[in-house]
């Protein structure tokens, strides 16, 4: 079987009160477009955690201590040849230092 990657899933969490702005950002940029549909995009409520360390700059939380944060997480598909575009808009948006995105290939129908 010859798979060719043509689009990708992208998901990021962030707290509940940015996932409009970054959801408007991504599609934007390009994300979201499945047929004649753009801005589709898929949001889960979610508990994050985190410990940032004496050299982090935390948006939430504190130095040293684990944090548990009431989060998003959103999730849009994207053509691979904008899907970095699509990533370092997300890193422009985030609120974040450093937002936990995860890249995920997607195999087309007409590829199984």
């Amino acid at each position: 079987m010859n798979i060719d990657i043509k689009r990708v899933k992208i998901s990021v969490t962030v707290p509940g009160e940015n996932v409009e702005e970054l959801r408007n950002a991504i599609c934007d940029e390009g994300a979201g477009i499945i047929g004649n549909y753009s801005y589709c995009t898929i949001s889960t409520k979610c508990i994050g955690t985190f410990k940032p360390n004496d050299s982090a700059n935390p948006y939430i939380g504190k130095n040293n201590v684990l944090e548990f944060v009431e989060e998003e997480k959103l999730e849009a598909v994207c053509d691979i040849h904008i899907a970095k575009k699509v990533i370092t808009k997300i890193r422009e948006v985030h609120p974040y230092e450093e937002p936990a995105i995860s890249v995920i290939p997607l195999i087309e129908e007409e590829d199984l």
